[in-house]
């Protein structure tokens, strides 16, 4: 099952520490200690792998190594071995103290998120005309430490929604060749599903409804998949008693979540076609066009309405 959300703790290395000592050579009292090795820093880089956050629903901790100790002819310790985290792009990284907000939308993208704590320097740094066999060291620093929640957010090109059952991953499997799960019963999808149409990334949401936007059903975790589409495909089913209802469920929890959502390019399309006669169709898509013009109907078992919707989509996409 995809993770699209988890908490975790990082902690950068600490700096090694200075030390104190002095030259072996007889009559010599020069000193030479020298400084601790800085602490590993910690990044971000984002991944294709969808499924990278899997990784860290049971490790919550992770850590940076240590710089080591100084050394006693003046060499510096080694410093710590930085530590690369990998997150699915589309990922949002928030800072649970500052709330400061990452974005991570692209593979390779790679965010310093603690740094590692400074070595402490060693005796050899204190010398002086007046200190010339000095004892003073310092200690390293402490790393960062920081809380952080990672939340997925799919980047797809066009969002399919609309209640359970609407015919969204039906719809996803013809226009895309995807494997979603199909069923005739609500909730069919538990998670998004994702699949490709001429280069282009649909994302199946899985079936909103009336109170999702306050967690109902699957509830508020999948509505934010939609923030970064560009496109809505609003699938009704033509075997709804009531589309027009249906439609404005799905549009006020849109609006309750996200205002931008509802200003998002929308196509309404009436799935299921086959359930009904040519004339009843046509009625329905003139009553819908009313509120909306771009309404199209189509059925997983007409090839010609799915390559005429398919033909929309990337028509719009290029608007």
């Amino acid at each position: 099952m995809l993770t699209d959300e988890v908490k975790i703790k990082v902690i950068a290395g600490r700096g090694g520490d200075g030390v104190v000592a002095f030259n072996k050579v007889k009559m010599s009292l020069g000193p030479t200690g020298g400084k601790g090795g800085n602490g590993g820093n910690i990044y971000f880089e984002g991944v294709s792998n969808l499924s990278a956050l899997n990784k860290y629903k049971h490790k919550k901790e992770y850590y940076a190594e240590n710089g080591q100790n100084g050394k006693g002819d003046n060499s510096e310790g080694h410093s710590g071995k930085d530590l690369t985290l990998t997150v699915p792009i589309g990922s949002v990284l928030r800072d649970l103290k500052t709330k400061e907000e990452i974005d991570i939308i692209e593979v390779g993208q790679k965010v310093l998120i603690a740094k590692g704590g400074w070595g402490g320097r060693g005796n050899f740094f204190f010398r002086g005309p007046t200190n010339t066999s000095p004892k003073e060291k310092e200690l390293g620093k402490i790393g960062e430490e920081k809380d952080f929640f990672i939340e997925l957010r799919f980047i797809a090109d066009v969002g399919l929604i609309g209640l359970p059952s609407a015919g969204k991953s039906s719809l996803l499997n013809e226009l895309t060749a995807s494997k979603a799960k199909v069923g005739a019963y609500n909730f069919t999808t538990l998670e998004p599903n994702l699949g490709v149409m001429d280069g282009i990334i649909l994302a199946d949401i899985p079936g909103l409804i009336e109170g999702a936007s306050q967690g109902r059903g699957l509830g508020i975790k999948f509505l934010r998949h939609i923030q970064r589409t560009k496109i809505l495909v609003h699938c009704l089913s033509l075997e709804s008693a009531n589309p027009k209802k249906d439609y404005k469920i799905i549009r006020k929890e849109l609006e309750a979540y996200n205002q931008d959502l509802i200003q998002k390019k929308e196509i309404i399309l009436f799935t299921k076609s086959d359930m009904l006669d040519e004339a009843e169709v046509e009625k329905k898509i003139k009553q819908m066009k009313k509120i909306n013009p771009s309404v199209y109907a189509v059925s997983i078992h007409d090839q010609e309405r799915l390559e005429k919707i398919k033909k929309e989509i990337l028509a719009m996409l290029k608007k």
